[in-house]
């Protein structure tokens, strides 16, 4: 290596390389001066000839336009494009013949560069070899009548054999820097406009056709299809290398490029445009990865206007097809594909994670109805995602008309309903456990691009279900439900419920259920049919519990989220039951063979045709209970026949009246009652609280060591069996109100002795009760026949009146009759 490099070191220094290296710099003077005097020449000549070389050049323009061209300047540029002659043009400008009339310069440039043959020119002709533009003005204009401005060019005439042979003269190549290019379409109502930073072209020609490899930077101010709906690429730069082929014969120009940059991302795009006459068709294709908010801010504004109320978080594959008429005034047929895998899919209404689908976009879904917003439609195939935790799988969804949007599919689920806790953020229902399945036919309107009226056709399935309802504190395990959505009605196949000791059993019907849940929930109307082995009464009191606030809270939201309209429904509709109950405890009343028809609308329960089996008889009932603050307001009416009086005394611990108790008597109590009171939250009669009428009768009576009278007894009859009274006649009627009981024609016929009782009871202070009793003894009364014998003898002897009053609390008896 070191001899080598000695070698050419010795050369370079010897005698012969030197002899060598200059006559190799004289040459390269010598070119260098004929290179000069060459360009001297070629001034000397365009200075002589310019104004020859000026007219040449407007004439061969002038015999290709139909209107003016004017330059305000022009000079030689020395040496620039050598060895062609370069002329730059100052000021120039193209109009066509009706400018006067819309006022649109077809060119106005502040320089244009012509770089012609020096051959040629010699020869006295003019052959430009290069167009370079720069900070210009470019504006082609179509009204709407079809003229444009750029029909200034004439058509070519056809060769004569002579003018065969003779070249036509072209343009290899042009050149722009800094050109504002406006093409306004007014016929087919387009508008395209760009800022080009740079373009260059170098044209191969075969006859009439070309093509060339065009390198493209501009700034898109506007790319139109439909000025009303806005531009496609707004403010985005475009950069890249595009394939360009005009075929003459055709009148068309074929477009492609490969990583195009439109703003930040790529795309290899495939485009042909007829440029004819009485063809202007175009078609447009587009291949890219990208992010959606990416692809949406390409779109144009009412496409993009929607598009960004949703997102994608990764890259989806898309491909567009447009395909359209330049002369048309209607937007272009759009065709979006995109395919989108394990993404994460942001809608208005919330989120679905690992989103898979294919989805199309078409502004032409039934073909013969245009291209328009009405007409368009997204198709979604091979869907499926999770939305709040909820799996969901969509073989195909449409989503057509986007003025008023209407989605239509089949939708189905497989889950664990405990993933239900994450759907609903204000925690009216917590799930534990069960499982759930759904397969639906659905149709919903988006309005705000909100889902909006889902309505639904086909099966839910739920089971073994546990549940908490937190506003009425209701907890359920163990719960079956099976629901069956048709066009005309809900159907409830079966629910079974379970909910402490009580197990219910549920079947039922919701007629024109998809309208009424939207429109008008309070018309809604639920058909139950209930059976219960076993119910325990007051553990479903909190089934009535009031949630204003709640409601309220509801109420001030501006958008209804699923889940607070499912409470809303829940809440406001009607709910009609008719029961069957085997066994029905309330407090120590037990009941058998129990049927009614019980209706609850806004937490108000309304019981209608009851009856039941207690305490040896049995009792008719219509009643009503509605919250009231802690408690609940009850009103009834009420037929009670021949059951045993202590048993039912006890079962209602005693109506609240303390001066005896259920073990003081025995007897069948028939009874109608039309009363109203209040029960705590714990089921127990408040006390005091009672109003209305009851009137009673009491058969085969008997009083069992009731103290009042034993005391009585002790020294007024010693010589009768007080301890145990029995009763040919017990009857009353009574007004209650409140804490005071009118007491009105209490008749007691008893075998030691006869009682009437009227005036006041009080559960509190003002008892004033007037007793008149015949001394008598009434033992033998029973036996009479009839009644106007029996009272007849009934006050004959002598009859003591007296009085039964409170003192600080306590009963007192003491001489007086009711008017004292």
């Amino acid at each position: 290596m070191k001899e080598t490099l000695l070698k050419i070191k010795n050369y370079f220094q010897s005698v012969h390389f030197k002899k060598y290296a200059k006559r190799f710099g004289i040459f390269i003077l010598v070119l260098i001066g004929l290179l000069l005097l060459a360009c001297g020449g070629l001034s000397i000549y365009f200075n002589q000839n310019k104004t020859e070389i000026i007219a040449k050049i407007n004439t061969k323009i002038n015999e290709n336009i139909n209107g003016k061209f004017h330059i305000g300047d022009f000079h030689y540029k020395f040496l620039t494009g050598f060895p062609n002659f370069t002329l730059a043009l100052k000021d120039v400008e193209l109009k066509d013949n009706k400018w006067n009339t819309h006022h649109h310069t077809l060119l106005k440039a502040q320089e244009i560069e012509a770089r012609l043959n020096v051959w040629s020119l010699l020869q006295k002709e003019v052959n430009i070899h290069k167009i370079l533009i720069n900070d210009a003005d470019i504006y082609i204009y179509k009204t709407k009548d079809g003229y444009t401005n750029s029909d200034i060019f004439k058509p070519k005439k056809k060769k004569t054999p002579e003018s065969k042979s003779k070249p036509e003269t072209t343009i290899d190549e042009i050149d722009l820097s800094d050109v504002h290019v406006i093409i306004d379409n007014q016929l087919g109502n387009k508008l395209f406009d760009f800022d080009v930073h740079s373009l260059k072209s170098k044209v191969d020609y075969d006859g009439d056709n070309w093509n060339t490899d065009l390198f493209l930077y501009t700034q898109i101010k506007s790319l139109a299809f439909n000025t009303v709906h806005g531009s496609f690429a707004k403010e985005k730069e475009l950069k890249g290398t595009l394939s360009v082929t005009y075929h003459a014969d055709k009148q068309k120009i074929d477009v492609s490029t490969k990583n195009l940059k439109i703003g930040s991302d790529s795309f290899d795009i495939a485009a042909y445009f007829n440029i004819g006459k009485t063809n202007s068709l175009f078609g447009i294709n587009i291949n890219t990865r990208i992010l959606w908010s990416n692809a949406s801010n390409l779109l144009s504004g009412n496409i993009s206007s929607k598009l960004n109320r949703f997102d994608l978080k990764k890259p989806i594959d898309v491909n567009c097809d447009l395909k359209g008429d330049l002369n048309v005034h209607d937007d272009p047929k759009i065709v979006v594909q995109a395919v989108a895998k394990n993404n994460e899919l942001t809608i208005p209404d919330g989120q679905i994670d690992k989103c898979n689908f294919r989805g199309i976009f078409t502004n032409n879904f039934k073909p013969k109805d245009g291209f328009n917003d009405p007409n368009s439609a997204v198709i979604l195939t091979r869907f499926s995602g999770e939305y709040e935790n909820i799996p969901l799988t969509i073989p195909q969804v449409v989503i057509s008309n986007l003025e008023k949007p209407i989605a239509t599919g089949n939708v189905s689920s497989d889950f664990d309903i405990e993933r239900l806790n994450q759907v609903s953020n204000e925690k009216w229902i917590h799930f534990e456990d069960g499982h759930a399945k759904a397969n639906l036919k659905f149709q919903f309107d988006i309005v705000d691009l909100y889902i909006t009226k889902p309505r639904f056709i086909g099966n839910i399935d739920i089971d073994d279900a546990s549940f908490h309802y937190i506003p009425k504190n209701i907890q359920a395990v163990k719960t079956n439900i099976h629901l069956n959505f048709t066009e005309k009605a809900l159907i409830i196949k079966q629910i079974a419920y379970k909910h402490k000791k009580n197990t219910i059993f549920i079947d039922g019907k919701i007629d024109n259920f998809l309208n009424l849940y939207y429109d008008a929930p309070e018309k809604m109307v639920v058909n139950w049919n209930i059976y219960c082995p076993n119910i325990d009464l007051k553990q479903f009191l909190g089934v009535l519990a009031s949630s204003q606030k709640k409601k309220a809270a509801i109420k001030n939201n501006k958008r209804t989220t699923i889940s607070s309209h499912l409470r809303n429904v829940i809440e406001n509709c009607v709910v009609v039951i008719d029961i069957k109950a085997d066994k029905i405890n309330y407090n120590k009343l037990t009941a058998t063979n129990t049927k009614a028809t019980i209706s609850m609308l806004n937490s108000k329960l309304v019981i209608k045709n009851g009856s039941l089996q207690t305490s040896g008889g049995n009792i008719t009932f219509n009643s009503e209970v509605l919250p009231s603050g802690k408690n609940y307001a009850f009103s009834s009416n009420a037929q009670v026949n021949r059951v045993d009086i202590a048993s039912f005394l006890r079962s209602f611990n005693n109506f609240g009246i303390t001066s005896f108790n259920p073990n003081n008597i025995k007897g069948k109590l028939t009874s109608t009652a039309n009363v109203s009171g209040f029960i705590n939250s714990q089921g127990e009669l408040i006390t005091n609280s009672m109003h209305g009428k009851l009137d009673f009768k009491v058969n085969q009576g008997a009083l069992l060591n009731f103290e009042p009278i034993v005391k009585v007894g002790k020294f007024a009859f010693p010589f009768r069996d007080v301890n145990n009274i029995t009763f040919s006649d017990l009857s009353g009627h009574l007004n209650m109100r409140g804490e005071q009981i009118d007491v009105n024609n209490l008749t007691i016929s008893s075998s030691v002795l006869n009682i009437d009782v009227d005036g006041i009871y009080s559960f509190g202070r003002g008892t004033n009760l007037a007793l008149t009793i015949p001394l008598r003894n009434s033992k033998n009364d029973a036996k009479l026949a009839s009644k106007a014998e029996r009272d007849a003898v009934r006050e004959r002897g002598i009859v003591l009146h007296l009085l039964a009053v409170d003192d600080e609390g306590k009963m007192k008896i003491k001489w007086g009759k009711k008017d004292k």
